[in-house]
């Protein structure tokens, strides 16, 4: 399938929540009465897209709803469609690669996906020929090296890891001069999952930046904050504290197949004024996938 075929099918939960209210609403094609825009701002709602962008686009919708309501349904997805596309429509200004090596930190609580991530851009990127470390700086979860290797096997990329309980920038700062004594293209830095209520852990975070501006001016070029779509608005809590800690440059919504609350995409990026980078919307590792706004929009509410 194609990317806009992936991603329709990746969000045919969240869009099968969304059909039933608007085409029950604009059948009958006259102005939505009070009780009829409650249902959509419902289904909306529902879909976690946030209370204020949902406010934003209510508040839109009793301005034109005759005007809609008498297009019928494609009026009606037309105006959801642009409202969704508007609001996650957030061009990331960076220009990849246009260091050697790009270094990216992937960050994230236990659980969002982050290694599942870091495997599938491994293989995305050596797929169109570009050398690749995958740096395991999680060194307290047992099992996280260990599941890294594995991914960056299968992707072809080097692999660089430090003992158990080591500290993580002594481990970062290895694998920064080997990659640049290789001249590598990229390294990905898996970081570990840390609890967003950990001081700590946040601090910790921001030393390895620290760490990672000294070997390598400029790095980490890319923060990627990983957030798991199937817990909806829980996700912006996470966001939240993340932003807080460090210099978050960009988001990658996991596990959008999962979950018919897709919808969160216009709530974080809204909350955190950030771009969504990728949408993973299955197991292969080919299934995340660069985030595109209009593409997007019309999987989430059809066409």
């Amino acid at each position: 399938m194609g990317l806009l075929d992936r991603l329709r099918a990746g969000l045919v939960r969240t869009r099968e929540a969304l059909d039933t209210p608007i085409e029950d609403l604009v059948r009958g094609r006259r102005p939505l009465d009070e009780a009829a825009l409650e249902t959509i701002e419902e289904a909306l709602l529902a879909a976690d897209l946030g209370v204020p962008a949902v406010s934003e686009a209510m508040k839109s919708l009793r301005e034109q709803s005759g005007r809609i309501a008498a297009g019928g349904l494609p009026a009606m997805r037309g105006f959801l469609r642009d409202e969704i596309r508007r609001a996650v429509e957030r061009p990331w200004p960076g220009v990849p690669f246009s260091a050697t090596p790009w270094v990216v930190f992937v960050v994230g609580v236990n659980g969002v996906g982050k290694t599942t991530t870091i495997g599938k851009l491994a293989s995305a990127w050596t797929a169109e020929g570009r050398s690749v470390l995958v740096c395991a700086a999680d060194t307290f979860r047992a099992a996280a090296a260990e599941q890294l290797e594995v991914w960056a096997s299968r992707a072809g990329a080097a692999f660089h890891r430090g003992s158990q309980g080591e500290d993580p920038s002594a481990v970062l700062t290895n694998a920064l001069r080997a990659a640049r004594a290789r001249g590598t293209d990229a390294v990905l830095v898996d970081t570990a999952g840390r609890l967003h209520t950990k001081a700590s852990l946040m601090a910790e975070l921001a030393k390895m930046s620290r760490v990672a501006g000294r070997e390598l001016p400029g790095a980490p070029h890319e923060t990627l904050l990983v957030l798991d779509a199937t817990v909806g608005a829980n996700a912006l809590a996470q966001g939240r504290e993340f932003a807080k800690a460090g210099s978050l440059t960009g988001l990658v919504l996991a596990k959008l197949d999962g979950t018919a609350k897709g919808g969160v995409a216009v709530a974080v990026v809204r909350e955190l004024q950030l771009p969504i980078r990728f949408v993973g919307v299955g197991q292969p590792a080919d299934d995340l996938l660069p985030f595109d706004a209009e593409a997007f929009a019309s999987s989430l509410v059809g066409e």
